[in-house]
């Protein structure tokens, strides 16, 4: 008999060799029917797999991330099933789980001359169809490297071949479905059927191991659901994103543009845009002067021995530009403000009592994204960040990091952004990228597991995604129509306080080191107004409207009060404009709502005679008469308030 320890700590004895399927079946019947998976002693594995010793266990569903990554693997050998019963000469590559990207898998594909195209794929749909219903059952068959080998070479899956000639192990593991099987370390469902709805969503080229030297293969990306409603959802949101596309609402609102004179990732903020952009930093600096930072400015460019000294020369030297030199010295443009914030705080000696001191800055960094990963706002080379570093002492770390999280709670609430999670990296102990030493680690990880615990916000944990120099967190937060983005990330840093030998006297006159909190709420205003674009769907709240309202005159009879109206507003400092065109009004006012311009003023006789404004809400698509003074107390609220008004559908 063996041990097998739930996660809730419960302990069921059961006898050697039994399946996973058939533990979970003792345990719970209805887990049963869910059950896709399971973590064995931390290790991935499938239903079939046989309980040998003593072991900690964790079943895995739907619900769970390794679930759904088991139901999407399984869901890309599907596919290349399907692929290799209609094209019986095409050779298999790879075909991973993906996180991001135009669906949740691909498949990787050699069709030598018998390229597909976008036409082909209904037919694919279709073969994958039939696998789904022929509910094939899942095996996976343990083999010698060399009796892999021999049986890939027979087939001619000549990448498969140059797969298993890389792995460094004795045995490979394949998986069979009926008549195909695969080279795969699994774990999979237990059989084809499980998989309920799936889709095709897109076709393009892709270079065997990414390299160019490499031959061009054709990339087949799907998606997979466990029910028809999953789907459709996925669809509908698939329609809205389009429709929401920051880089498309981005050109038609006459936000930002980019320009090859002056090079990719370089964001040109237009007028319309710019306004977005100081209110957002407007906003963030008032509300950081309410919570005690301090600004300073620093210099876009320094000497390399800064870089030296806080290690991101060498290791991080990929992702910054290339130095330039002057005065015999290599200088660089700044990829991040941390060195320099370090800096100010060992400009003079410090003493406890000014602990914490928070130094806050919307810093301008550039860093170096190679071409193919650049992504309209989300993914730039030059950036303004919302930047901040607290020093403080250890005993302060929690309840400032505490402190931090609310700020990020306190701008969601107000831009309505109510889907968000929390991300805790921490490094994999064997991996050399990581510096400092084992009770520096473990000091900063508690201090941040626990300030992330009692702020009661959801988290979860990630192995190996940590900073070079320190655990970090990351904010990861939806947009309305469930687009999820990393907003922000920070960090409880014990590092950078040793490398440039940061000091305060403490009350009984000892001089200790401060810890060092790096936080940006807000992010960089590229990205995260890439985010908001999207989550408002360019119909900004009144208070972030690049045009708040705008004045239309019936006809040219009624320009004269027309202006009476815009002028009164604009004394008022309100983002108004007057509608000089001669088109017809219907036109005029099709082209203020395509500018989705939140109150659209339409004046004629009756307003001109009650000193009045007919107001055309674009959220809502009400209209209401209300006389000039009552129409701008209520704008007044609404920017008061940052009022947020749902989109009618």
């Amino acid at each position: 008999m063996i041990l097998i320890t739930l996660p809730d700590g419960k302990i069921k004895e059961v006898e050697k060799g039994m399946l996973v399927s058939e533990f979970v079946k003792e345990i719970s019947v209805s887990l049963a029917k869910k059950a896709l998976g399971a973590v064995v002693n931390g290790n991935e594995v499938d239903l079939t797999f046989a309980l040998k010793e003593n072991s900690t266990i964790q079943i895995l569903t739907y619900e769970d991330k390794l679930g759904k990554e088991i139901y999407r693997h399984s869901s890309a050998h599907v596919l290349g099933q399907a692929v290799q019963r209609l094209y019986p000469k095409a050779l298999l590559t790879v075909g991973p789980v993906i996180d991001n990207g135009p669906g949740f898998f691909y498949y990787d594909i050699d069709f030598g001359d018998d390229k597909i195209t976008i036409e082909d794929l209904p037919k694919i749909e279709a073969e994958i169809e039939k696998i789904l219903k022929e509910n094939l059952k899942v095996k996976r068959e343990d083999l010698k490297k060399e009796d892999a080998l021999k049986k890939f070479k027979e087939m001619g899956e000549k990448y498969k071949v140059e797969l298993i000639e890389s792995f460094n192990s004795e045995t490979v593991s394949l998986y069979y479905q009926g008549e195909w099987f695969d080279l795969c370390r699994g774990p999979h469902l237990p059989e084809t059927g499980l998989i309920k709805a799936f889709k095709l969503t897109a076709l393009s080229g892709a270079y065997w191991k990414a390299d160019a030297n490499n031959k061009m293969l054709q990339r087949i990306y799907g998606v997979s659901f466990q029910s028809k409603k999953e789907l459709d959802d996925y669809n509908y949101m698939i329609e809205e994103s389009k429709k929401r596309d920051h880089r498309k609402l981005g050109q038609e609102l006459e936000l930002f543009t980019t320009s090859e004179k002056i090079g990719p990732g370089l964001i040109l903020w237009l007028p319309r845009g710019n306004v977005i952009k100081e209110e957002l930093e407007r906003w963030g600096k008032d509300t950081e002067e309410e919570n005690g930072y301090q600004r300073v400015t620093t210099p876009v460019l320094t000497k390399e021995s800064l870089f030296y000294t806080s290690e991101h020369l060498p290791h991080y030297k990929e992702s910054m530009f290339p130095p330039m030199q002057m005065d015999n010295e290599n200088y660089y443009i700044k990829p991040m403000n941390c060195p320099f914030h370090h800096t100010v705080f060992a400009d003079r000696p410090r003493s406890y009592k000014e602990l914490p001191l928070r130094i806050a800055e919307y810093g301008t960094c550039h860093r170096y994204e190679d071409s193919g990963s650049l992504f309209g706002l989300m993914r730039v080379r030059g950036m303004q960040m919302n930047d901040a570093h607290i020093y403080c002492t250890e005993e302060q770390a929690v309840e400032e990091f505490k402190s931090v999280i609310k700020l990020h709670e306190y701008y969601y609430k107000i831009l309505g952004i109510k889907d968000y999670y929390m991300v805790l990296s921490l490094r994999n102990p064997d991996n050399q990228k990581y510096h400092g030493e084992e009770e520096m680690w473990e000091k900063a990880e508690r201090l941040t597991r626990r300030a992330m615990e009692e702020s009661n916000v959801k988290y979860v944990v990630e192995k190996d995604g940590a900073a070079f120099y320190g655990p970090k967190m990351d904010f990861q937060i939806r947009s309305s129509i469930g687009r999820e983005f990393t907003a922000s990330t920070s960090q409880l840093d014990l590092f950078m306080p040793m490398k440039f030998d940061l000091k305060y006297i403490d009350r009984d006159g000892q001089t200790k080191r401060p810890v060092c909190i790096h936080r940006s709420p807000l992010g960089t205003h590229e990205r995260f107004i890439g985010f908001l674009i999207e989550h408002f769907a360019g119909a900004f709240p009144v208070w972030l409207a690049p045009e708040q309202i705008r004045v239309v005159p019936v006809s040219d009879n009624f320009y004269d009060y027309a202006k009476e109206v815009f002028q009164f507003l604009k004394k008022e400092k309100l983002r108004v404009t007057l509608d000089e065109a001669s088109d017809t009004l219907g036109k005029r006012i099709r082209n203020a709502e395509t500018m989705k311009v939140p109150y659209i003023l339409v004046v004629g006789e009756k307003e001109k005679v009650s000193n009045s404004v007919n107001v055309r809400n674009y959220y809502t698509k009400e209209q209401i008469v209300l006389s000039n003074q009552e129409f701008l107390e209520k704008v007044k609220l609404d920017i008061l308030e940052k009022k947020i008004q749902e989109l009618k559908k």
